[in-house]
């Protein structure tokens, strides 16, 4: 049982491997164009494993952002991974403690969606092979982006660079069939961005504006479920 259930959380995950993979060699290809080491770019990818902050905090080392600016950003961007990793925890109370640190760390925006939407408590070897098949593509696919950076086309390789934006969009869009209303906090926030760019850093720019989009947001919430 346990190791149809690995299997399953594996194959599980094969959607995802295929989507990380060409979304990872874009940040290896973007990190080493950018200035960023080779063993520096396998690292972020398999000590951080959060594809936008990752992206996000690239783009920053390449405006010239200060360490703070950096780690305030992307820890205001990745701050949703605790509301997702209590609300699946909550599903799987009975796993160790051991089993949940270990869980808690592949929770990704795809990884949770999967795993939310398996119909029984998923087991936590579902969950292993589900997140470990996600991990293994985006840190494989970092290592080769990095190693190819210049064997790449610079015209491939600057193409690349709308990875961040494509995924973000792919993210976004279906939010906004469902709820309009997303759009338009969407909107105020790159507003906002542009607007804060023009008066402060870029990187306090995004800060600011991740931050009070997301409290606009707020007052929108009830209207969201008033629409399900």
């Amino acid at each position: 049982m346990d190791k149809g259930a690995l299997a399953q959380g594996v194959s599980a995950g094969i959607p995802i491997m295929i989507g990380y993979l060409p979304i990872a060699v874009a940040f290896g290809v973007i990190a080493r164009e950018t200035g960023v080491p080779v063993l520096d770019t396998v690292l972020m990818s398999s000590l951080v494993f959060a594809g936008a902050s990752q992206f996000m905090a690239i783009n920053m080392i390449a405006m010239g952002a200060s360490l703070a600016e950096i780690v305030l950003a992307t820890f205001v961007l990745n701050f949703r991974h605790f509301v997702m990793s209590m609300s699946l925890m909550n599903r799987v109370r009975e796993v160790p403690r051991p089993w949940k640190a270990v869980l808690s760390f592949g929770i990704t925006d795809e990884t949770f969606a999967v795993a939310s939407l398996q119909k029984e408590k998923p087991h936590q070897l579902f969950l292993g092979g589900l997140m470990l098949a996600a991990y293994v593509s985006w840190v494989f696919g970092t290592l080769l982006g990095a190693l190819l950076s210049n064997v790449i086309p610079p015209g491939v390789s600057a193409s690349m660079s709308i990875a961040l934006y494509a995924m973000f969009i792919g993210l976004l869009v279906p939010a906004i069939r469902q709820y309009w209303k997303v759009g338009l906090i969407a909107a105020l926030s790159a507003g906002l961005c542009t607007l804060f760019s023009s008066i402060l850093s870029g990187g306090w720019a995004i800060v600011l504006a991740t931050l009070l989009g997301g409290l606009a947001g707020i007052f929108v919430i009830d209207d969201v479920d008033d629409e399900e």
